[in-house]
């Protein structure tokens, strides 16, 4: 009875062990064929590339137009910054900007400090032994309060360029003492994106087809497609105005939107047989 349990025991393991094996051997075949099937795709790919171009005009202006105030009290600079700045934004509603392209971008105020000084006498060496003669020096001593500076900037979205001109100087006339960061810009580039788009993949098709015909190669199904896209470079200007001249004094500025370059490039990798 016990050498029937012992053999029995015997044929159990030896069985288990065949079958761990049968599993190693399986998993390590599996890893192996993986690893082969990854070097021959890695090995026989090939990718081509093709770039489309399309030139646009602009039709959106982007311009910063700023007051900065400076008073004794935070109540009076509140005061003065707010009404020229309420008269530069109805400067803009004037020229049929719709209130929905004004969009306050900044609003600070900051304390103004002056320094303060003090003269210190020092004594100064000759060349005579043991003589000095007296000199003196500045020597900071802290600071005072001087005031607050109030600066507010809103960004403004012109959709009609011949209106560029005159919210420019108009705004500038009623008390912008800021105006920078003129752009041109293209307010939905999607539609020549697309455009520049299809022209990529078309010239990296041809590129493709161009190389298996020189090469001799058979080009096998496409795996792969990555697309780079350069955003248009947004013309730009800056200049600082004089807020609060008189508007007969202002002239319009001519503007010049010109064109933007939509560029987007498409690699595309494909299978060899």
């Amino acid at each position: 009875m016990e050498q029937d349990t012992i053999k029995f025991i015997n044929k159990a393991l030896i069985l288990a062990q065949i079958l761990i094996v049968g599993v190693l051997v399986f998993f390590v075949g599996q890893i192996l064929l993986q690893n082969k099937s990854i070097d021959q795709q890695n090995n026989y790919q090939v990718t081509v590339s093709g770039t489309g171009k399309v030139y646009a005009k602009p039709d959106v202006a982007l311009v910063s137009l700023g007051v900065t105030s400076q008073a004794t009290t935070v109540a009076e600079v509140t005061k003065a910054n707010t009404d020229k700045m309420n008269a530069v934004i109805e400067a803009v509603k004037a020229q049929g900007i719709d209130e929905k392209d004004i969009q306050t971008t900044n609003y600070s105020l900051t304390p103004v400090y002056d320094n303060n000084y003090y003269v210190m006498p020092t004594a100064v060496p000759t060349s005579g032994a043991g003589v000095s003669s007296s000199g003196s020096s500045m020597v900071r001593n802290g600071t005072t309060l001087k005031g607050y500076k109030l600066q507010q900037d809103v960004q403004v979205k012109i959709r009609d360029f011949t209106k560029v001109g005159d919210v420019l100087s108009q705004t500038t006339a009623k008390g912008a003492n800021t105006v920078g960061d003129l752009q041109f810009t293209i307010d939905n580039p999607e539609q020549f994106k697309e455009e520049a788009r299809a022209k990529a993949i078309a010239q990296a098709k041809s590129n493709a087809k161009n190389l298996a015909s020189e090469s001799g190669i058979n080009l096998g199904k496409l795996v792969n497609v990555y697309e780079n896209y350069s955003y248009p470079m947004a013309y730009s200007s800056k200049a600082i105005g004089m807020g609060g001249i008189a508007e007969d004094s202002v002239s319009t500025p001519t503007i010049q939107p010109g064109q933007q370059e939509i560029n987007i490039t498409i690699n595309l990798t494909y299978q060899v047989r």
